[in-house]
This record gives structure tokens, C-alpha cells and sequence, in this order.
């Protein structure tokens, strides 16, 4: 018995012999047509819409939210469209060869836009590069290229907030409480203040500009400054928590002020002066970036003074409205606020527990 397997090939077409050669050829025309309609569907042609989304880690909080909102978007964009929006998300665990890998297979299932957060700015251009040649439209988000890179393809788009606004914001922060509190902030008594920086990553952007802007906001608002210590802290919680025991070893009570570039690094000096037993009331001045669930749980408990809210779910629809817009071949300035032809810019908001509640999720 001859086994039956099942293709997208079609039985052959058995004429009468004296017709058998024009039969012939309008067999296989009739079968080249078919087999071009059941297997060769051109990405776009489904009423089906498929996104990768590679994430640089899962483990930054930020990041973890931010893609759970993307999720929900995209449930709802499916009631309200009727259309099927599928998400491949992967985890980069911050390593660009994985990043590279997970990019190369999303390219391979076809997907019809690209997400990416990158684990390194320095490896657009060989992802806008892949993308160009599958002709796949490409959102990076949250870590910016270089400008030059954006520049490369006119289908590549970078979804963000600025990171010189946060570094300006929360600056101000702080340059509010030591108008507001400066007898109790400032320790010495020598109407300068001392602090200490929890960096990002070595070398990333957010974090220089963060790092630069927070301080110049205070210097350009009259405030003498010291800085009695800074280090990176990657982003991480653990790693905040350990830098921070390290100063207040050294440095005790001196420290009157604490940056951190994200919430996570703040938190994380939150953690090292409450397992070091400090009174609460001998803690220096917190800030953070992101606000995110826990650092809002932070600032009503008192503990973090402010944070700068980076609206993540914002940035999540925007990416998902470009997307929609690019897979339909509608002009993406139209369904949202490009600048530069290239460039989606969220805006950042100061958070205190004087407004906490308009953040509330």
C-alpha cells in the first residue's frame, strides 16, 4: 500500500494518452498556483500579526513590567481589531551572542516586526542590518543606538524616554528638599552636600546621562556639592545593597544624599540601611528612577524620597501602535508622534508622596 504524505505538493494529473502533454502543462501551472497560495503566504498576508520582542534581561524590573503591559495591549488590541497579535519574547539574560541568536530566529519564524531592547547599543547596526535584508520593520526600545544607526534603514525606530530629562528631574528632586529641609540635610553643617552615586552599567547611556544631569541640575540651582563616592551598580537590587553597605562602612553618616539611576540600585540602599539596623530618621536622602510598583511602595512608606516615573506602559503602546501600523503599510506618523522621522519620545514625571497618588497602577 503506497503511503500517503501530506505536503503542500498535489497529486499529479493522469490525462489520456493522446492528450497528455498540454494536459500536462496545465497541471503543473494549476499546481505552481497552488502551491505558491498554501505554502509561500507572504509575511502580512494573515490577518495575523507576529511580533518577537528580545528583551536584554527579564530580571530588571522595569523591563518585566513593561513587557507584562505589552501583553495585555496586545489583548486588547486583538478584541477591539479582531485581529490575532502573537508575541515571541525572549530573554537576552544580558548577553548580546544570545540576543544575536534569538534575533536570527525570530527572522527565521517569519515574524513580521522586531522589538528590541539591546543588551549592547554597539550591535544595532548588525540587527538593523539582518532585519534590512528580511525587509522586517525594527523597534528598538529603552536602550537607544547611536543616532547613526537609527539612520541606517528608514524602517528601524527607537521607542523611549529621554534619559538627560530624568537625570534633570530627579537632580531637581533633590535640589527641592535641600531648599525645603536643608537644616536637617545638611549633617556637616558646611552648606554643602555630600553624596553618593549607584551608577548602570560601565559606558551605557541612560546611566552617564542620569549620572550628569541629576548633579547639574543641583549645581545650576546654586548647591555646592561633594561626592564622596560612586560605583556602577549594574541595574541590580543586590548589587545596589552591597555598594551601599561598603560606603556607609566607610563613610557612615557623611553621606547626606544617595543617587541611584534606577529604582532597583535604590531599593537595594534601602535594603543595606534597614539590615544594618540605621534608624530610619538617620537615613540620607534617596532617590531613584522608574517608579516602579515597589519603588511607589518605597516612596508612601517614606523610605525613598522620590523617584522619576518612565512611563512604560506608555512606551509599550506606542511600540504596539507602530507595529500595528507598519505590518498594515499605514504611515506610522499617524498612528504616533514620530520626531526625526525615527524617534517616539515619551515623557518623564517627577514622583514624590505629594502626588503619589496619580501613579497608582
Amino acid at each position: 500500500m503506497r503511503r500517503k504524505i501530506k505536503s503542500c505538493c498535489f497529486p499529479s494529473c493522469r490525462p489520456p494518452a493522446g492528450k497528455r502533454r498540454a494536459r500536462s502543462r496545465l497541471c503543473l501551472l494549476m499546481a505552481a498556483i497552488l502551491l505558491l497560495t498554501a505554502c509561500g503566504r507572504r509575511k502580512g498576508q494573515e490577518d495575523s500579526l507576529r511580533i518577537g520582542v528580545a528583551l536584554y534581561t527579564q530580571d530588571d524590573t522595569f523591563i518585566s513590567a513593561m513587557t507584562q503591559d505589552l501583553e495585555l495591549l496586545a489583548q486588547e488590541a486583538e478584541r477591539s481589531t479582531g485581529r490575532t497579535i502573537t508575541l515571541f519574547i525572549s530573554d537576552g539574560k544580558s548577553n548580546q551572542t544570545t540576543q544575536m541568536d534569538q534575533v536570527d530566529r525570530f527572522l527565521a519564524r517569519q515574524c513580521d516586526v522586531l522589538c528590541v531592547n539591546l543588551v549592547d547599543r554597539t550591535a544595532a547596526a548588525v540587527i538593523i542590518d539582518k532585519a534590512e535584508a528580511e525587509e522586517v520593520p525594527l523597534i528598538f526600545f529603552n536602550r537607544q543606538p547611536v543616532a547613526e544607526d537609527i539612520q541606517r534603514w528608514d524602517r528601524t525606530y527607537y521607542v523611549g524616554a529621554s534619559a538627560q530629562e530624568s537625570g534633570r528631574l530627579q537632580g531637581e528632586l533633590v535640589l527641592d528638599a535641600w531648599i525645603r529641609e536643608r537644616e536637617r540635610l545638611d549633617r556637616s553643617g558646611d552648606g554643602v552636600l555630600q553624596y553618593a552615586m549607584l551608577e548602570g552599567e560601565p559606558g551605557h547611556q541612560d546611566a552617564l546621562l542620569r549620572t550628569e544631569y541629576s548633579i547639574k541640575a543641583l549645581t545650576d540651582g546654586g548647591v555646592e556639592v561633594e561626592k564622596l563616592a560612586s560605583d556602577t551598580a549594574n541595574w541590580n537590587r543586590a548589587q545596589g545593597a552591597a555598594r551601599t553597605v561598603q560606603w556607609l562602612e566607610e563613610f557612615g553618616g557623611q553621606i547626606e544624599a544617595i543617587f541611584a539611576n534606577n529604582d532597583d540600585m535604590a531599593l537595594g540602599a534601602i535594603d543595606a540601611l534597614t539590615d544594618l539596623g540605621v534608624a530610619q530618621s538617620d537615613w540620607p536622602l534617596i532617590v531613584g528612577v522608574d517608579a516602579t510598583t515597589p519603588a511607589r511602595e518605597a516612596v508612601a512608606a517614606g523610605q525613598l524620597y522620590g523617584t522619576v516615573h518612565n512611563d512604560g506602559r506608555g512606551q509599550a503602546q506606542a511600540m504596539l501602535d507602530l507595529a500595528l501600523a507598519l505590518w498594515s503599510g499605514e504611515d506610522p506618523a499617524q498612528a504616533v508622534a514620530l520626531e526625526e522621522d525615527h524617534y517616539v519620545w515619551l515623557p518623564y514625571r517627577p514622583v514624590t508622596q505629594e502626588n503619589l497618588e496619580e501613579f497608582s497602577s
